[in-house]
């Protein structure tokens, strides 16, 4: 096995002295390459570039250009190291060493072809795999040999994102939204064009700090870790700012601030007696798991029923400062950049048990109440709407003409969308969703949406207009949350309930089981990696169990969310952000109903979140399901964005084939990531691929 890797260290080296320091004699390095690359350049005319796609690419590159394209893996890149053309000696050498491998590959590939097609129907299949397997070798022996013709050139290092780009989210720009006219929540949505990639490393803040552990991480945070100003936490102009205490560098998060007139404690509370419960508690027997924090201020609500095993999601326009979802994300909570001004969330029906929006500033009364109509196609049969809002029919509202106009309009289409009314305390609402749709029915002639027609309501709703009409009703997950299985019991689904999903329950055993040996495989892997060399090791009065190591983890390509089962199973204090990419089958609806969250998403865009938010990034067979699809981004734009999303002296792994994961290891070394492979038992064809972040931060007032 590789030798141990090293938090806050990139390459093996141990990191001492001023990090300034570091950061300077990385970049004299980076200078130093780019000197002997621009030397090569005048004494070598040629530039080979590789495919694993095309293995031969690299035989038949082009000398006449100075740039040229590449296909990385499946993945397009326009490789940005490509030397000038210039002539030299050597060109007659390297001619006849591409003729050389060109006739040895095409006589090979003949010949073992021709062997092929003339062996028997039935002995053929189990020699076709073996001739893949060959075909798979040779490729690795011809990426082996390209890189020893193109020497240090090619691999080298990334460079550092200006200062600018600290808390960069891209595919979201108010101004830009703004200049192109757009208004009405529509500057918020999400827009991803080709400037919206970033091809750096982006650094942390100069004062960025390793956030604390679990849980008290959650409840205080490293000021200088978020972009938030002293002055906006201590500024009394919103509730949700008054619930945070400023001491010296750290914001401290308290459950008895004040929020809506009253504690947070007591406000969910309040929320469960309006159920008809005697308190939060109560919620999950009642069916309520996951819900969704529209607007959340920092998470607070979230926090709070996380203690109660509820799974509260964040979603939040971008902010440039003080933003909500990177607070909350900072303090180890679910959430995400998003805006349904325009587009459905990219979320299935029937979604979340419990839909949560208070003092969020979203305008229910505008466009025929459609935002409503988005929340009820996200919400399942028997959910509730729990809306706190100065709008609701409070004594102060009913005299102000304005305001009972909007309570009576937000009342009125909760009625048409067949909500239940189930209380009203002060400035909080709470509606039922109905478990059955005989209401939809029974309804008045144009009284209030259509039920959506088949082909509207879509499971897979990636940048998918809003619909003006009732979604979900035709789906068969159309099943009320008080008739599902309580938590955890939920996160096993039935045979009746895999069957809606079209999955063998042998499959989802098995699946099951595999991801068991998975995570006792990570965390005996990464538990001496973390411990034997750790800024914030424990000491010996007060131990902390590897358990807390990681707080939240990205699952880039979560299948069934069995490798989040596992975690829970284990007894992982973490939490799982199930990413279903739009590439591969849309496994999401099931991954939902377990009682997880997730979210659906393109890999060759970034995800809709801050910088550094995540403390584990893990795939298993994304870089295989990318390069099938012939993805338009390349493996290196994939690796930015995983950088972009993780925190410093974060882990990655990734699991998929051996050849994969060998050019992502070399990609890795570019990232400055501490990366070693890990045979898999029992699997010649996969590999896994650990790697560490490095903490590297800006040289500005750099401690």
């Amino acid at each position: 096995m590789a030798r141990p890797l090293h938090r806050g260290v990139s390459g093996g080296g141990r990191l001492s002295g001023n990090i300034q320091d570091y950061l300077e004699d990385s970049q004299m390095k980076i200078k130093t390459d780019k000197d002997n690359s621009d030397k090569i350049s005048k004494t070598s005319s040629d530039h080979v570039s590789l495919s694993l796609r095309n293995p031969f690419q690299f035989l038949f590159s082009d000398n006449s250009s100075s740039k040229q394209d590449s296909v990385e893996n499946g993945f397009v890149l326009s490789d940005p190291f490509a030397p000038a053309n210039s002539r030299n000696r050597h060109m007659l050498t390297l001619l006849l060493l591409k003729l050389s491998l060109v006739v040895i590959v095409i006589l090979g590939l003949s010949i073992s072809l021709l062997w092929t097609l003339s062996l028997t129907p039935a002995s053929r299949s189990p020699v076709i795999r073996g001739y893949r397997r060959l075909q798979e070798q040779l490729v690795s022996d011809l990426w082996d040999i390209g890189e020893l013709s193109l020497g240090t050139t090619r691999f080298k290092e990334s460079e550092f994102c200006p200062l600018e780009f600290e808390n960069f989210v891209p595919c979201f720009n108010v101004t830009e939204n703004l200049e192109l006219g757009l208004t009405e929540g529509k500057e918020f949505d999400r827009r991803c064009g080709p400037m919206s990639k970033q091809n750096c490393l982006i650094l942390a803040p100069p004062k960025y700090k390793i956030p604390h552990r679990w849980p008290t991480g959650r409840d205080v945070i490293w000021i200088d870790n978020v972009k938030i100003t002293a002055q906006e936490v201590l500024s009394s102009g919103s509730l949700t700012k008054r619930m945070m205490m400023l001491d010296e560098d750290q914001i401290s998060f308290s459950f008895a601030s004040s929020m809506v007139d009253d504690n947070i404690e007591d406000y969910s509370h309040q929320i469960a007696e309006m159920i008809g419960l005697r308190n939060e508690s109560y919620l999950v027997q009642a069916g309520v798991r996951t819900v969704l924090d529209i607007g959340c201020g920092y998470g607070s609500l979230g926090a709070h029923l996380f203690t109660k095993h509820l799974l509260t999601m964040c979603i939040a326009n971008y902010e440039s400062s003080g933003s909500q979802v990177e607070i909350t994300l900072e303090r180890g909570l679910p959430a995400l950049v998003g805006s349904f001004a325009s587009k459905q969330l990219p979320l299935p029906s029937l979604s979340f048990d419990m839909i949560h929006s208070a003092w969020d500033g979203v305008e229910w009364d505008k466009k025929d109440g459609i935002y409503l109509v988005e929340v009820d196609r996200v919400l399942r049969p028997g959910g509730y709407f729990v809306w706190t809002s100065p709008f609701a029919n409070t004594p102060a509202s009913v005299r102000d003409k304005e305001n009972l106009k909007k309570w009576e309009f937000v009342r009125n289409i909760a009625k048409n969308l067949c909500w239940d009314l189930l209380s009203q305390q002060d400035k909080t609402v709470v509606w039922k969703k109905p478990s059955k749709k005989n209401c939809y029915a029974s309804r008045k002639h144009g009284s209030g949406p259509l039920i959506c027609k088949e082909g509207r309501d879509v499971e897979s709703p990636y940048y998918h207009p809003l619909e003006a009409c009732i979604g979900g009703t035709r789906s068969r997950r159309w099943i009320p949350i008080e008739e599902r299985a309580s938590w955890p019991s939920r996160a096993t689904l039935s045979s009746k309930e895999l069957a809606v999903h079209g999955v063998l329950p042998d499959d989802f055993t098995e699946d099951n089981i595999n991801w068991k040996s998975a995570v006792r495989d990570y965390w005996s892997l990464l538990s001496p990696l973390i411990f034997s060399d750790h800024p914030k090791r424990p000491g010996d009065e007060d131990p902390i169990p590897p358990n807390y190591m990681v707080r939240n983890v990205l699952d880039m390509n979560a299948h069934f969310g069995g490798f989040n089962s596992a975690l829970l199973d284990a007894r992982k204090s973490v939490w799982v952000m199930n990413v279903v990419p739009t590439s591969g089958v849309n496994h999401l609806p099931l991954i939902l109903d377990r009682g997880f969250v997730g979210v659906l998403h393109d890999w060759c865009e970034a995800f809709p979140t801050y910088p550094r938010t995540y403390d584990m990034v893990h795939a298993d067979g994304l870089l295989s399901l990318q390069t099938v699809k012939q993805s338009r981004c390349s493996m290196l734009d994939l690796f930015y964005e995983i950088d972009r999303l993780l925190r410093p002296e974060g882990w990655v792994i990734l699991r998929d084939t051996t050849s994969l994961i060998e050019s992502a290891r070399a990609i890795a070394s570019r990232l400055k990531w501490e990366a070693r492979v890990v045979e898999i038992e029992s699997n010649d064809d996969e590999k896994l691929l650990v790697c560490q972040k490095p903490m590297i931060r800006s040289q500005a007032n750099s401690l």
